[in-house]
């Protein structure tokens, strides 16, 4: 079901081999999706995009592969709050600004911002990474 303007499924299943996850015809076309330009994508957005002329993927695949694809370091889980969660395919370091008004979520490079004076760690432990979620509304 891949489009010439999707990425190229040899790409997608060599994709998921770097990172030990089997090419499965539902996960290729779940990457397929995901990593046809940067975006953050629901899992609903995913699953109507790969289902957009029939159905081939269930919710539950959906769900389930996000997830694997999120362990494996794929791609970014972006938590706005316990009801609204995104999908980051770009999973180098950077933060984001979330509008609430009109659900979107943009991308604010790393070294746009400075983090200071962060409080001491528990004991044995270390920081892994710091994520910052800058909420906005519209002004009018």
């Amino acid at each position: 079901m891949l489009t010439d303007n999707d990425i190229n499924t040899g790409r997608v299943q060599a994709l998921l081999a770097e990172h030990a996850i089997r090419p499965t015809s539902q996960r290729v076309e779940i990457a397929a999706v995901l990593f046809s330009e940067p975006q953050h994508l629901s899992a609903d957005l995913v699953m109507s995009k790969v289902n957009r002329t029939r159905a081939i993927v269930s919710k539950a695949t959906v769900y389930n592969t996000l997830n694997l694809f999120a362990k494996k370091g794929l791609i970014r889980e972006v938590i706005i709050d316990s009801g609204k969660v995104f999908y980051d395919s770009n999973t180098d370091v950077h933060h984001h600004i979330y509008n609430e008004d009109t659900g979107m979520l943009l991308d604010v490079a790393a070294d746009e911002m400075v983090i200071e004076n962060l409080p001491e760690l528990p004991a044995d432990t270390r920081a892994t990474g710091i994520d910052v979620i800058i909420r906005v509304r519209n002004s009018s």
